[in-house]
């Protein structure tokens, strides 16, 4: 929406810069001073309130992109009182367009990434699969895999071997002190680990081997 609005802003200023319409400069420059401190602040409290949602991310530029509109239509309604500089409302239409499409870019990119379920912004995969193999207990981490729930939610599914003969009751609080220490140091609070007493490639090998061997002899 706010691509789709800044496209149109840009239309009809462009065609205003050959023939400037007629504007009430005074009136301008009072509402757009309103509206700047209205914007101010909604944007302060969107501020300190957003956080990692890209909801709140969306909102709070929506009042940044205001906030600057409204600086711009003082700038606009000084030079229409001053200098009768009418063609200087659709130049600040543009600038304003403009800015709100810079700042836009970078909100579509992240959710464009949280839709294909990419990789959360801030988090290294290898960097992950590497803290977690050193964690107490554990041999070796595999086919670890990072996507986004949502913009705040990142969840995760590795493999993980455990060291030594355990019973499946030692495994379980394994993986629980392993998703404890995901949550703590990464912030990762949806994890899903399949735990292993040896790595499974080796035994995928192994039961590809067999398998020949069952068909060598059916033959």
């Amino acid at each position: 929406l706010l691509v789709a609005v800044s496209g149109w802003i840009i239309y009809e200023a462009i065609h205003r810069l050959s023939d400037p319409p007629e504007v009430a400069g005074t009136g301008l420059l009072v509402v757009a001073t309103l509206g700047l401190v209205v914007n101010l602040v909604s944007a302060v409290v969107l501020a300190r309130a957003q956080g990692n949602s890209l909801n709140m991310r969306g909102a709070f530029i929506h009042m940044s992109a205001d906030a600057a509109g409204s600086v711009a239509a003082i700038a606009a309604g000084v030079a229409i009182v001053a200098w009768q500089a009418e063609w200087v409302d659709p130049v600040a239409s543009i600038g304003i367009a403009v800015l709100v499409l810079f700042a836009t870019w970078g909100l579509l990119r992240d959710t464009t990434s949280v839709l294909l379920e990419g990789t959360p912004k801030g988090l290294d995969p290898d960097a992950i699969e590497a803290a977690v193999a050193g964690h107490d207990g554990v041999d070796a981490v595999h086919h670890l895999h990072l996507w986004s729930l949502s913009s705040d939610q990142p969840a995760l599914s590795a493999h993980v071997v455990l060291s030594g003969e355990v019973t499946l009751h030692e495994a379980q609080e394994r993986g629980d002190r392993i998703k404890q220490f995901l949550a703590s140091r990464f912030d990762i609070n949806h994890a899903t680990l399949e735990l292993e007493c040896h790595p499974c490639e080796p035994q995928d090998d192994e039961w590809r081997a067999s398998d020949r061997v069952r068909t060598d002899e059916g033959r």
